[in-house]
């Protein structure tokens, strides 16, 4: 079954979960806020997509850091601790990731 992992209150995964709910394909949701994330998990992620596409730079719990801060990033312990710094949505079916929501990428991801 598809997963879906992020925030409930973000606009791209409410435009996610009404894209999916149109065409019909079941998924499960984790919040982070509620569950947080496994550190096997995350590590996934950032292996399967890599640092530059899990780490959400567009937003603001990742622009409130100062220069230094960026420069100086372990991206795996901020993301643990940082979960709303984590690029959303990620959707996971049979060990393929694929992260944010662009219609026609999902659709491809989706069918093959």
């Amino acid at each position: 079954m598809l997963k879906i992992y992020g925030i409930p209150a973000c606009n791209t995964m409410k435009k996610t979960f009404d894209y999916l709910n149109e065409k019909g394909i079941p998924y499960e949701f984790h919040d982070y806020k509620k569950k947080g994330i496994s550190a096997d998990q995350l590590r996934y992620f950032l292996d399967q997509l890599g640092e530059e596409t899990v780490l959400n730079k567009q937003g603001s719990t990742y622009r409130q850091l100062s220069d230094s801060e960026k420069a100086n990033l372990d991206v795996f312990t901020y993301l643990q601790e940082k979960t709303s710094a984590i690029k959303r949505p990620i959707l996971v079916q049979n060990d393929r990731c694929f992260a944010g929501f662009k219609p026609e990428e999902l659709d491809n991801w989706l069918t093959n």
